[in-house]
């Protein structure tokens, strides 16, 4: 079990609040409880415990190495089992894409097209970024929509200098009369060019839902939006809805839900003190992506794959298929041993000279040890203990070959409790002053594409309640800049991090086809973006 801090030890580590009643008020209509809010005072003023790594997880060492038929065999099995199965497909789509536009953002409140050449500043800025834009913003997806509303625009585009157009294609492309593309959703954005159409993150995911994630021609798809946002995302469904059903041969149920704002979290300046809008009230930020968990938990199906908005490719959805429905397989194989496990258990025909096989089990197929003392324990106490460190929701989880991208990656923790297991961890997460640690963590071989695939049932067909495996004592520790201020605020444990800390885990290497994601635009002229 995670240990929780409680009111108590909150109080004597000298969590002053020293709130006004007009700012219980205000937290109270934000749904946030108070104990929360101390939680939250806690850790941004005494920091957040670093994850203690024991080493990198490898091939074979943590990371399942399967073979292309294995993938195969696995995909079959999941065909041949899913019949009687709900499957989901979960999409967090809430961000903007205001990272993807970051370094066009920047040239523009830095350049001056009066005083300034585009290539001077490349070369004063070392902006290889830009260049690589200008060089092939003719392949982008919304070059001709930009590059007609430029000429209505300007009249006189075309007799303009090449710096004057590029200049003006990005002001237009990011100016909030026109385009406005850093500030909208990244699923509604073009990303792919196709004969007759060009397609959205959102057309992509809902193409994949005929090829891995449905039963009987029946799909079942969620995104986590902005509500400010649903009316876009649903109007470009019902645009494409039809042709793509028509398509895959899927009849596609879509549903939505936003970020619960009780999982809000409250910002303070740099000295601790709750920062303030101009009228005096708190200011809060969203909880980042482990506030998801909440809307994870809604669901009753038997199977949910998760995905990234971003991670779309090209209509190449056999092979991404292939390896989304191996996982699948990997984890309805595993489960099914879990489950006849725990049926003995419960008819207590489970007998002494099995218990060293399903510890067996336990250690090479979940990469779970057993408590300390296990071995002495009475037969009835080693029941309790694997019956406890069985029922509990799993996830198989893609990793690709780590080739510099930034975040999580897989890695043998221990925690307070002496507890050793697998997961995804966050450079943030890890003490970087710590030479042993940096080790480790530099070792690492692999990386989190988020690519998971998520068995959230018991054996008797029953819901976990997920909340009850969040790790609430991690989480991060962000600094953000407010109108010039800058701030701190505390991000709940993320959704592949702390907010899945107690689930049953499991690494499986998948090919980098799998991982096509678009972090910046740049990304959107690599060949997985591009027709060839």
């Amino acid at each position: 079990m995670i240990r929780t801090i409680n009111n108590q030890e909150l109080e004597e580590k000298g969590v002053g609040l020293g709130f006004s009643v007009s700012d219980n008020k205000q937290i109270v209509s934000h749904g946030i409880s108070i104990d929360n809010i101390k939680k939250q005072v806690y850790f941004l003023k005494n920091g957040i415990a670093k994850t203690n790594l024991i080493a990198a997880a490898t091939l074979d060492n943590g990371i399942l190495n399967l073979s292309e038929n294995d993938f195969e065999n696995r995909a079959l099995f999941f065909d041949a089992n899913k019949t009687n199965l709900k499957l989901l497909k979960f999409v967090p789509a809430s961000g903007a894409a205001t990272r993807m536009f970051k370094f066009l953002n920047a040239f523009l409140k830095e350049f001056d097209i009066e005083k300034d050449s585009i290539n001077a500043y490349i070369n004063r800025k070392k902006a290889k970024d830009l260049t690589i834009f200008i060089v092939g913003m003719d392949k982008l997806p919304f070059f001709e929509e930009v590059y007609t509303k430029l000429k209505e625009v300007y009249p006189n585009f075309d007799s303009l200098s090449r710096d004057y157009k590029n200049y003006y294609f990005i002001k237009i492309l990011l100016s909030p009369d026109y385009f406005d593309f850093a500030n909208k959703p990244k699923g509604i954005l073009p990303f792919h060019v196709y004969l007759n159409n060009i397609a959205t993150p959102i057309e992509e995911h809902l193409y994949e839902c005929g090829y891995y994630s449905s039963v009987d021609g029946i799909s079942n798809l969620h995104f986590t939006v902005s509500e400010a946002h649903q009316s876009q995302f649903e109007w470009i469904i019902n645009k494409v809805k039809h042709s793509v059903e028509k398509e895959t041969q899927t009849a596609v149920a879509v549903s939505y839900s936003y970020q619960n704002k009780s999982t809000d979290s409250i910002a303070v300046d740099m000295f601790e003190n709750p920062f303030r809008n101009a009228d005096g009230t708190l200011v809060f930020r969203p909880g980042g992506h482990g506030a998801l968990i909440e809307n994870l938990n809604q669901f009753d199906a038997d199977i949910i794959f998760v995905k990234n908005i971003d991670n779309v490719i090209l209509h190449n959805n056999e092979n991404v298929a292939l390896y989304k429905k191996g996982l699948a397989g990997v984890l309805l194989n595993i489960q099914q041993q879990i489950f006849e496990y725990l049926k003995q258990i419960e008819k207590a025909t489970l007998k002494e000279d099995q218990v060293q096989e399903v510890v067996h089990f336990i250690k090479k197929k979940l990469n779970t040890d057993m408590e300390f003392g296990f071995s002495v324990f009475s037969f009835e106490d080693k029941i309790k203990t694997i019956q406890k460190a069985l029922n509990k929701p799993i996830r198989v989880c893609g990793m690709v070959k780590n080739e510099g991208e930034p975040g999580g990656g897989p890695f043998w923790v221990i925690n307070d409790k002496k507890e050793i297991s697998l997961q995804i961890v966050e450079s943030n997460q890890v003490d970087l002053n710590n030479p042993k640690q940096l080790k480790i963590l530099q070792e690492s071989t692999h990386f989190n594409p988020v690519d998971l695939v998520c068995g959230i049932k018991n054996f008797k067909g029953e819901k976990f309640d997920l909340m009850k495996f969040v790790d609430n004592n991690s989480g991060f520790i962000v600094e953000k800049n407010i109108s010039g201020t800058t701030i701190k605020a505390y991000e709940l444990p993320g959704l592949w991090n702390g907010a899945m800390a107690e689930w049953l885990t499991i690494f499986v290497q998948v090919p980098l086809v799998t991982f096509n994601p678009v972090k910046t635009v740049n990304d959107l002229l690599k060949p997985a973006h591009q027709r060839s």
